[in-house]
């Protein structure tokens, strides 16, 4: 099973990240420096949004722990990064 991780982000991707990191739409427009209209139509797919705009979603969301896998056969998915404990 492949686990490879990806570039770009399906509308579902991201609101499967927000929900891992109980994140509102307002917060990832916050931390992706998009207006959150972008990120609404992007998740609901009601307009294209530009593939820069993308990115910087997928980016956001990895920067806080999340990690995008491919198309393996069963979909595209979403997990959490493992955290390490912290050595004392």
């Amino acid at each position: 099973m492949s686990t490879k991780i990806v570039d770009t982000i399906t509308p579902a991707q991201s609101r499967a990240a927000r929900a891992l990191l109980e994140m509102t739409q307002s917060e990832l427009a916050n931390a992706a420096n998009l207006g959150l209209s972008t990120v609404v139509d992007f998740e609901k797919k009601r307009r294209r949004v530009s593939i820069l705009a993308i990115h910087a979603i997928r980016h956001a969301l990895a920067a806080s722990g999340v990690e995008f896998i491919e198309e393996n056969g069963g979909g595209p998915g979403v997990r959490l990064r493992k955290r390490h404990p912290k050595k004392s």
